[in-house]
């Protein structure tokens, strides 16, 4: 049995441009070096405001790769860990943030906040202090972080079952605030 060997050539029609030309119906080859990218801290935060956190953390690392380890990409880093539950590698970060850059208010009330979640109220509310002082008592959020941490030290009576009240809610770029639900 003879079987009849077909040769298809791909080419163009008279009506339409070849495929080789760049618009046929397959997505372009390469990607262009010269091209603009979108910054990765942007995207990072977008993914948080999106409950995203494990993808924004990737957006972040991806930021840090363009940017370098600054505060601001040490920070947010911080946070998605936070969010993540990743308490000692947020704590971790955020102390970066802060060795970097003593004036970054956000790394300061982000590291304050781990720092209550693991039940470090005492250093919670030192830096806390340090993040309204840098903040010039203008933050709002700061202030009632600073007032949990220093309820939380003035009760003793504060019990683990009030923990779970806390709630860690984004503030602008880089910034979160610890709500109580009472």
């Amino acid at each position: 049995m003879i079987v009849p060997l077909v040769m298809l050539v791909a080419c163009g029609t008279p009506d339409g441009p070849a495929l080789d030309a760049g618009q046929g119906p397959y997505a372009p080859v390469g990607i262009d070096p010269d091209g603009e990218t979108v910054d990765g801290l942007i995207v990072g935060h977008r993914l948080m405001e999106a409950q995203e956190y494990e993808l924004a953390l990737d957006a972040y690392i991806r930021g840090a790769a363009e940017q370098g380890l600054t505060p601001d990409t040490l920070s947010a880093m911080g946070s998605a860990n936070l969010k993540l539950g990743r308490l000692d590698q947020a704590e971790n970060l955020l102390r970066q943030a802060v060795e970097k850059d003593e004036t970054f208010v956000p790394a300061w009330n982000n590291l304050g906040v781990v720092l209550m979640e693991q039940g470090k109220t005492g250093e919670a509310m030192a830096t806390f202090r340090q993040a309204f002082a840098l903040d010039s008592g203008g933050n709002a959020g700061i202030r009632e972080n600073l007032s949990l941490a220093l309820a939380k030290l003035d009760n003793p009576e504060y019990s683990e079952q009030n923990k779970s009240d806390f709630a860690l809610v984004r503030r602008g770029k880089g910034d979160y605030r610890l709500l109580t639900g009472q």
